[in-house]
């Protein structure tokens, strides 16, 4: 079972590009700081392990908003932006 994910973060300049990898390694860029995909139960405990292991807790935040199944996203684009994939929420 998966579940859709949208994550949100703010971090220090020299942890940005480990967090960015990090993200877009299980989600889809869709803004700077901003993620989002579907991730099955066991991703998305291995994604807040490894987002955990490069963060400082008492400087960084990272917001991991998450979805039940069976809840379709409602996505609303305003401006430019980079298109969304065709796969996402």
């Amino acid at each position: 079972m998966t579940v859709n994910v949208i994550v949100v973060y703010d971090t220090a300049a020299e942890r940005n590009p480990r967090i960015l990898g990090l993200c877009r390694r299980y989600l889809h860029h869709v803004q700077r700081s901003v993620f989002e995909g579907s991730l099955s139960a066991a991703q998305l405990q291995r994604f807040q392990h490894e987002v955990r292991s490069v963060i400082v807790d008492s400087y960084d935040h990272v917001l991991i908003y998450t979805l039940p199944p069976g809840v379709e996203p409602r996505r609303i684009d305003i401006g430019t932006g980079e298109p969304a994939p065709s796969n996402v929420l």
